[in-house]
C-alpha cells in the first residue's frame, strides 16, 4: 500500500483527491463508489464508448420492465413538486411509443 495521506470531506460532502493518489490510479474523471466493511473504496471509471454500454446492458440482462420500475422508485423517492413532473414524462413517453 502507499504512503498515507489525508483528504477532508467538506460541508458539501466533497473530498479533493490528493494528486498523489490520483496520479497512482492514473487520469480518471469518474469513480464508482462503495463501501466495503467500513471503509469507502473509490476505482476509477473510464466512461466508454456506446457499445461497451450496450454490451454491458446485454450481460446483466435487464429488460425495459427493469429499467421502468427503477425509474418508478425512483419517482418515488422525489418530493410531490417533481414527482408530478415526472409523471407528467412518462405518461408522454407512453404515448410517444404508439
Amino acid at each position: 500500500m502507499g504512503r498515507f495521506v489525508i483528504a477532508k470531506l467538506t460541508s458539501k460532502n466533497q473530498l479533493t483527491l490528493p494528486k498523489s493518489v490520483t496520479a497512482a490510479v492514473g487520469s480518471a474523471e469518474y469513480f464508482d463508489v462503495e463501501t466495503r466493511n467500513g471503509q469507502i473504496v473509490l476505482t476509477p471509471v473510464r466512461i466508454q464508448r456506446g457499445d461497451s454500454v450496450r454490451a454491458k446492458l446485454a450481460e446483466l440482462n435487464l429488460q425495459e420492465k427493469d429499467i421502468a420500475d427503477a425509474i418508478a422508485w425512483r419517482g418515488a423517492l422525489l418530493p410531490p413538486k417533481y414527482r408530478a413532473r415526472n409523471e407528467m414524462a412518462a405518461a408522454r413517453q407512453g404515448c410517444d411509443r404508439h
